[in-house]
């Protein structure tokens, strides 16, 4: 069913009943009733890529990830995805995923984005102290998110999990169960969270009279692979923790993996505490300790922020610091008193 056989049923230009589908202000709210009965009688569906097209929109939010990044191996972000696609499906706009290598081409893409009207707003994941795409994004004025904090000296969107109070009370709880040895791997020091995360480790340790080592800290990629080659590090080395505070749940089953390797029972000998708290961390073997996000809530959330920046809510009234609860199972145990 076309606009022309609406049109001619009311005895309206195809102009006029265009407009009045689409709620511009000069045609009467009385004209714009009787062209929507109208419509819905005949069945008539309007093209939203014509409406798009008309209104200088694309009806699209765009994230892009670094496909070096580990992103896409990571459950991470499929459940980061799922949330923000289901939400911007109910509020009819579309998520445009991009994949580009990590570096120069990834503010490239951003570029393409917007500068080609591809999205008409911009979801950024796992955000860096200094993001040169959260630079590009201001100096363009397209509406964004961010999940995660930056160092800006304009103030942005964004919702994050409050990491540094998170660590501090994991290592809080490692101490409480006699831990002094206890290691940190952490991640990539570029990423806002990384710092975070170590800031609330060291705090904690400062406050029981533990002297941060520099041997007890490693850094790593936030995937399993990462884990792996960071805790064999840590494990053989001659100031052997009791103890792994990790950045995320794929590091810490990677060093589950190596205690196995190792002899090292886990929690008798080794106690491993994860971040995110993912349906594998439930799973593994031991059940790990980890500290827990909402992950897909958090997606939705985003998705609802990015829809508000294009109703133009306030910047200020979009930034949030959600709670990260440490959820103990049986990866954490007493420190060993060999």
């Amino acid at each position: 069913m076309t606009l022309k056989r609406v049109a001619e049923d009311l005895n309206l230009s195809v102009t006029t009943v265009s407009r009045a589908l689409n709620g511009y202000p000069d045609v009467s709210e009385a004209t714009r009733e009787k062209v929507r009965e109208a419509a819905r009688k005949v069945g008539y569906v309007p093209n939203r890529l014509a409406q798009a097209l008309q209104r200088g929109t694309s009806e699209a939010v765009g994230i892009i990830l670094p496909s070096q990044f580990g992103h896409f191996e990571d459950p991470f972000f499929l459940e980061l995805l799922v949330g923000i696609g289901e939400r911007l499906h109910s509020a009819n706009l579309d998520l445009v995923v991009c994949a580009v290598p990590e570096g120069p081409a990834e503010v490239d893409a951003y570029k393409r984005l917007v500068e080609g009207r591809r999205a008409d707003a911009v979801i950024i994941a796992r955000t860096r102290r200094h993001d040169e795409r959260i630079d590009y994004l201001i100096e363009q004025g397209v509406p964004f998110v961010t999940h995660g904090r930056a160092e800006t000296a304009t103030p942005i969107a964004f919702i994050d999990a409050d990491a540094r109070t998170a660590f501090r009370r994991a290592t809080e709880r490692l101490i409480e169960l006699g831990h002094r040895r206890i290691a940190l791997i952490g991640a990539p020091e570029e990423l806002f969270t990384a710092g975070e995360r170590k800031t609330g480790y060291e705090e904690a340790l400062r406050a029981a009279g533990i002297t941060f080592d520099p041997d007890l800290y490693a850094v790593t990629r936030l995937n399993e692979r990462g884990g792996t080659a960071a805790a064999e590090r840590l494990l053989g080395g001659d100031k052997r923790p009791t103890a792994l505070l990790c950045a995320n749940d794929a590091i810490a089953l990677g060093a589950l993996r190596i205690a196995r390797r190792l002899g090292i029972a886990v929690p008798d000998e080794l106690s491993i505490v994860g971040f995110d708290d993912l349906p594998m961390a439930a799973q593994a073997e031991p059940p790990l300790t980890t500290m827990r996000q909402d992950i897909r809530g958090a997606g939705a959330r985003l998705a609802e922020m990015v829809c508000a920046r294009l109703g133009g809510t306030a910047i200020a009234d979009l930034q949030e610091l959600l709670e990260a609860p440490l959820i103990e199972r049986e990866s954490t145990g007493l420190a060993s008193q060999t």
